[in-house]
């Protein structure tokens, strides 16, 4: 392909129009299911006919938070992004004296939110996955007594060691898109493939591609996926089961208003990605499209003592220098951190910020709701 040339996907637009035509029942049942499973029966795949007729989407509640005077509407289980959010965002609020006074993006500030993230993704390990599989803990996990206990573990002048930081109860490449319509209806959508073009196959005939899902997986416990995450016993595979995500599409309301929705790719760097642009937006009072093109770090307890940054906004100078100081090691990631896709609903007047780091846009068509 050549700059300024029109790229066509035929068979991609007749699969669309079957299901505009048939609904989900071809993608299930009809021509695409055939054609699915034919690309499956070419490249040796395990998915059959009766697989899809089989297949029943789950509808779930969302899970749900009070934060600040509003209510945050995010992703529930198999995703780990919901939950992952509450924590990251309770524990900082249990820690707010420790980041006062601190620039964002200061290195005191970057080591606290790894103090935090760290602890998260120790809990993310052991007791998350398909909730059809596994009672996972989520109200213990989102306590506040809970949280303010996880907080207290935050070390805000050392790093903590990675040994030590265990889950904390007692033992017993993605697409995102957001939209806020002229009656204040809200969508925040997240669509994954996990890594980069899934897993390389678009599916003859149909012109989607497949997804490499089973990645998110724990293949066995302590071993990390694509991603370097680890993962447990709750998140192993199981015929029929969910893998855990890390997808955290979020909207967050004030009385019974839209004031925020927020989404992006980007694998375990999703919910680490939001929680630091709600604390851009509400702790630092940056404007919308500088909250999303802030600088981002990631930590996510393994590999020890790592912070990743991207080359959007790269870590240097003297906060880079403090951090190696203190024992961290900093590392770019080699790809963007995230692509963050946000509305903000102030009243009656609509701003909108894609995020620098990716190629989206924000379009308002209405520039006030009524």
């Amino acid at each position: 392909m050549k700059s300024g040339e029109v790229f066509r996907q035929p068979e991609l637009a007749q699969t669309l129009q079957r299901i505009a035509r048939h609904g989900a029942t071809d993608f299930y049942a009809g021509e695409t299911a055939q054609l699915l499973v034919g690309q499956m029966q070419r490249d040796g795949g395990l998915i059959n006919a009766q697989d899809l007729r089989d297949y029943r989407v789950a509808w779930r509640e969302p899970l749900r938070f009070e934060w600040r005077g509003s209510l945050i509407h995010t992703a529930p289980l198999p995703s780990s992004g919901g939950i992952a959010l509450v924590q990251l965002l309770g524990i900082k609020e249990a820690r707010s004296s420790d980041f006062a006074g601190f620039e964002l993006n200061s290195a005191p500030y970057i080591h606290l939110v790894a103090e935090i993230e760290k602890r998260v993704f120790a809990d993310r390990a052991d007791y998350l996955g398909d909730p059809a599989f596994t009672n996972a803990p989520v109200e213990q996990l989102v306590s506040p007594a809970y949280l303010a206990r996880r907080a207290g573990e935050v070390d805000p002048q050392a790093i903590s060691p990675t040994a030590a930081v265990r889950p904390g109860l007692e033992p017993h490449q993605t697409t995102h898109f957001s939209i806020v319509d002229a009656a204040g209806n809200a969508v925040s959508n997240t669509v994954t493939l996990n890594w980069d073009y899934g897993s390389g196959v678009v599916v003859e005939g149909a012109g989607f591609l497949l997804n490499d899902e089973m990645d998110d997986f724990s293949a066995k416990p302590g071993a990390t996926n694509a991603f370097g995450v680890v993962g447990g016993d709750a998140n192993a595979i199981e015929p029929g089961k969910r893998m855990l995500s890390s997808m955290t599409p979020t909207i967050v309301t004030r009385g019974d208003q839209v004031t925020l929705v927020l989404g992006s790719p980007g694998g375990s760097r999703i919910f680490t990605t939001l929680f630091q642009v709600l604390n851009n937006l509400y702790d630092y009072g940056l404007p919308l499209t500088q909250a999303v093109a802030a600088q981002r770090v990631h930590h996510q307890l393994l590999p020890k003592d790592t912070i990743y940054f991207d080359s959007f906004a790269p870590l240097t100078g003297d906060v880079a220098r403090e951090l190696r100081a203190m024992g961290y090691t900093l590392e770019d990631q080699g790809w963007e951190m995230g692509d963050v896709q946000a509305i903000r609903v102030t009243g009656t007047q609509v701003e909108v910020a894609a995020d620098p780091r990716g190629r989206g846009v924000g379009i308002i068509v209405r520039g006030t709701l009524p």
